[in-house]
């Protein structure tokens, strides 16, 4: 089971709840009976140094036009805040902006988006006039500007990265405050922000967000929440929900995550499309394997009927195959499914790359030695055009405060 880091210590807390003696068992099977591998060439692009180059990263990359990738690391920098990172294609890193906690932000989270004229923007966990996190701009000189900062009464402790429309408003989630739940928010090109919905606690409607939004054309917003939802997963704790915002404000409960043994439980990912409308992410526990609260499911939410219908693709085992997923996948032209898992992998336990068909077979991409090639991945993938993936992993590489790796399946 990975160590949890330090910061972020409060949102490994279920991770941390799974572990049981059944995951010795489980371990020790992954020595004879894993999911079929693919041999692939992986490479480390950078290594962080875990100081003003940044420690930790924890979150998916974006990438520009000539190639350069963007990301955020939740630590490290010039007062161990974080940082914006830069990484051009002969793998120099530039440290965009250095965070300083207040007023400008503290340990973004989530990644960065990018706006037609280059700016990046993103979130910070902490930070802030009120110590609640921040929503912030970096322009292409490295200016950082505070677009938004939470009070705790309209949000607090954002965990994601945002969605843009078309008009330039960007939307996103708060794992707090609020009604005490979180919320769903909107900042428009003024910088007002908008509670459009707000989560009270011990709700059927979920609770506690930690992924954010994506959006459908019509401006509907799609999320998930942590807890919350009727499924019950641990005593007083629900599993929580997928779910749909209206542009009204309205909020509808499409599937409610019944738990171990049932489907998923705990999604922390954010959504993604297919081409005919349905939607897919991962849950960190559920679905049918021998972790006690289940070891993680890849999931699809049918769309195409007259009610939503729940389908886990993939139930991981913790027999080679990985446990734990807690980052977004990316589905390719094919309708193949990629991501990655915070755990497992065979006995040393580090995690790993894995793809899913449509028809649900995983296969093992790559399994992390846990030294130089880094170890426990929480973040989603990125994949070009040429069928390559690239992640990070917060831990290992050569200086132990993570890389940024290349993967060529």
């Amino acid at each position: 089971m990975p160590k949890p880091i330090q910061h972020w210590g409060w949102i490994s807390k279920i991770r941390l709840q799974a572990v049981s003696a059944t995951m010795a068992v489980a371990l020790l099977a992954a020595l004879v009976t894993a999911s079929p591998a693919r041999a692939g060439t992986f490479k480390i692009l950078y290594a962080f140094s875990g100081s003003s180059d940044g420690a930790n990263p924890t979150t998916s990359l974006i990438q520009d036009g000539s190639g350069n990738f963007y990301g955020t690391t939740f630590s490290g920098g010039a007062t161990d805040y974080g940082t914006v990172f830069k990484l051009d294609t002969n793998g120099r890193e530039t440290v965009l902006y250095s965070f300083t906690g207040s007023p400008d932000g503290a340990n973004p989270l989530g990644g960065v988006l990018m706006d037609a004229a280059g700016n990046l923007y993103g979130t910070t966990l902490y930070g802030g006039t009120a110590k609640s996190g921040t929503v912030f701009e970096v322009d292409t000189a490295g200016t950082e500007t505070v677009l938004h900062s939470f009070a705790g009464s309209d949000g607090a402790s954002p965990s994601a990265g945002l969605v843009q429309d078309a008009t330039g408003n960007l939307y996103g989630t708060t794992y707090a405050g609020g009604g005490g739940g979180g919320t769903v928010f909107k900042l428009d090109t003024n910088g007002t922000e908008t509670v459009l919905y707000s989560f009270p606690p011990r709700s059927s409607g979920g609770q506690n967000p930690q992924a954010g939004v994506v959006l459908d054309a019509a401006g509907n917003l799609y999320g998930t929440t942590y807890y919350g939802g009727d499924g019950q997963c641990i005593r007083y704790t629900r599993c929580g929900v997928l779910f749909k915002l209206d542009t009204t404000g309205h909020e509808t409960v499409l599937h409610s995550f019944a738990g171990h043994g049932r489907d998923g439980a705990f999604p922390h990912a954010n959504l993604v499309w297919d081409a005919m409308g349905n939607l897919y992410t991962t849950t960190e526990n559920g679905g049918s394997g021998s972790c006690t609260l289940g070891c993680g499911t890849v999931f699809k939410l049918d769309l195409s009927g007259k009610k939503p219908r729940g389908i886990v693709l993939h139930s991981f085992t913790a027999r080679g195959d990985g446990i734990y997923p807690s980052a977004s996948l990316v589905r390719d032209a094919s309708g193949n499914l990629y991501g990655t898992t915070q755990a497992g992998g065979g006995p040393a336990d580090n995690g790993t790359v894995f793809e899913v068909t449509p028809k649900g077979k995983e296969t093992v991409l790559y399994t992390f030695h846990g030294k130089k090639d880094g170890r426990y991945p929480q973040a989603g993938l990125l994949q070009d055009a040429a069928g390559n993936l690239y992640g990070t992993a917060p831990e290992g590489g050569t200086y132990g405060y993570g890389v940024v790796f290349e993967l060529t399946p």
